[in-house]
């Protein structure tokens, strides 16, 4: 009861709030993250939740679960074919390079052991558009760069989960990695997530059934909930069967798309706020402090280099605009799926699970204020008139300095 009194006041105060954070720096989820962390153990206190809290593990799933649902009805199959290209780039490139730097960073910076290191940049190589909004979106952003920020984030969430799974058992010490169990987790969670909603919108087309325009958005909602108890009962992949599920009803189920749409976005955002309250929670003064210098150096690290790193090897002739390949090397926010994968790392007992968690903790904790609060400016850079004065002036005083460095063509 303390909890969901602590949420409604939080979510109100961010609902008084968001009109101001769509026009500043100011960020509904910093505010969330910072309720929750003032209301925790580390501070006042007012609510009581530890890492091994069944409410921890479930809120993180379960919000993960719905953000990629809805982020998959964003797309269809068709869609995916026609513009692979640029996300095929950031999926085969970017995620594995991102999770070598990440763990070269780690080994080398934060003094862990190679299958830690590795397990720690397989936890934060996946990306969350969540927090930034108001670059995915926003029209006026290019369509390629949303497209690309929107597919890449809904699935490498399932993409690392392999690697956490397999490097967690080699960090404790465990010689049987189950790789063909795994494989079965992947394969049943897109099956699910495929089958499941073409049978329910074939159902709805018979002559048997029929949906009334009152119930029509709960039939994704229904669909939603079949395929998350369905991977929860075979032990599928659950990130991998929602995003497969929201592509599979935005392929065929144009009607219940366009239906859920706005209904299912407000529900994905109550599953991420409250979640984003309970890990504020988590997190204490100590926590920050326990990482030391080195971890420190690790966190900011693994968010201007690896990422950054990755995208720009992985872009190299790929036509992006260099502003729109700035913008994708940047936002590569850590949110709920790092929040998970961390969570089963502390769950798991190996002998440096404190220390993993702590510096994935921090790590979010700062990307998430880090992007954001930087999404609105980014976003503006693609729409100048929208641009505040100093932004202005940075850009002008830009495009004369290029236009002085480059050569004069005469005829």
């Amino acid at each position: 009861m303390t909890l969901l009194l602590c949420f409604a006041a939080t979510l109100l105060l961010a609902v008084l709030l968001s009109a101001l954070a769509h026009r500043t720096v100011l960020s509904t989820a910093v505010v969330v993250l910072v309720a929750g962390f003032v209301l925790g153990d580390g501070v006042t206190g007012v609510i009581h939740v530890t890492p091994e809290s069944p409410v921890v593990a479930s809120l993180a799933e379960l919000a993960l679960f719905a953000v990629l649902f809805t982020d998959g009805m964003r797309v269809g199959w068709a869609d995916l074919r026609s513009a692979w290209r640029l996300p095929g780039r950031a999926l085969g490139w970017g995620l594995p390079l991102t999770l070598v730097i990440t763990a070269l960073v780690a080994h080398f910076v934060a003094g862990l052991g190679w299958p830690e290191s590795l397990l720690i940049g397989a936890i934060l190589a996946p990306t969350d558009p969540v927090f930034a909004a108001a670059l995915v979106g926003n029209d006026k952003v290019p369509a390629r760069l949303r497209h690309l920020l929107n597919v890449e984030s809904g699935v490498n969430d399932g993409l690392a989960l392999p690697f956490v799974v397999v490097l967690l058992a080699v960090a404790a010490g465990s010689h049987e990695l189950h790789l063909g169990e795994i494989g079965l987790e992947l394969v049943g969670g897109i099956a699910i997530g495929v089958v499941v909603p073409w049978v329910a919108i074939r159902l709805e087309r018979t002559r048997l059934f029929a949906v009334s325009e009152q119930y029509l958005p709960l039939n994704a909602v229904a669909i939603g909930l079949l395929v998350l108890a369905l991977g929860k009962v075979t032990h599928a992949n659950l990130f991998l069967a929602a995003f497969a599920a929201g592509i599979t009803v935005a392929t065929i189920g144009h009607r219940e798309r366009e239906a859920f749409e706005h209904f299912g976005e407000l529900v994905a955002e109550i599953f991420k706020l409250v979640a984003l309250l309970v890990f504020g929670a988590l997190l204490t003064p100590g926590l920050f402090g326990a990482i030391g210098w080195a971890g420190w150096v690790f966190v900011v690290l693994a968010l201007v280099l690896a990422r950054p790193l990755a995208l720009w090897v992985s872009f190299l002739r790929s036509g992006l605009s260099t502003r729109e390949q700035a913008a994708a090397m940047w936002f590569g926010p850590k949110g709920f799926a790092s929040v998970v994968y961390g969570l089963l790392v502390l769950a798991s007992g190996i002998a440096a699970a404190g220390q993993v968690f702590a510096l994935v903790a921090v790590t979010i904790v700062l990307s998430i204020v880090l992007h954001s609060s930087t999404d609105i400016i980014v976003a503006r850079g693609f729409e100048p008139q929208l641009m505040p004065a100093w932004q202005q002036r940075l850009t002008t005083k830009g495009r004369k300095l290029l236009r002085r460095r480059l050569p004069i063509r005469r005829p």
